[in-house]
């Protein structure tokens, strides 16, 4: 069975832009241009700390191995009030490590992965 990861990174911001400008002039002249990674990256070690907190990497575990049908449901499973499970799974979901889909008018986090993966250039 092939283990599915997701990639995270600590990217600063110059090195973002200037690979974004890079991208856009080999657009402009024609060049074919590489695909990057899809992932999720930080500014700092200490953005992807803040981010990755113990109980938002519990969270991703449960949610995986456990498929809970609902926010309510993933609160009573990790004994966690729901308003802060919501915020939490809330960002989960924007910076793209959970999914939120709904079935019977009722939203529901999914991961479809096993590992995070941490790139750090040095």
């Amino acid at each position: 069975m092939q283990v599915k990861q997701v990639k995270t990174g600590i990217r600063n911001v110059d090195d973002v832009l200037d690979n974004f400008i890079a991208t856009g002039e080999a657009i402009e002249r024609g060049e074919a241009v590489k695909k990057q990674a899809a992932g999720v990256y930080f500014t700092d070690f200490d953005a992807f700390r803040k981010a990755l907190t113990q109980k938002r990497l519990e969270l991703i575990h449960v949610i995986r191995l456990e498929k809970p049908t609902s926010l309510h449901h993933l609160a009573r499973m990790v004994n966690r009030d729901i308003k802060n499970v919501s915020t939490d799974v809330k960002y989960l979901s924007q910076i793209g490590l959970i999914e939120l889909r709904e079935r019977n008018n009722c939203l529901f986090p999914t991961v479809d992965y096993e590992r995070i993966k941490l790139d750090i250039a040095v």
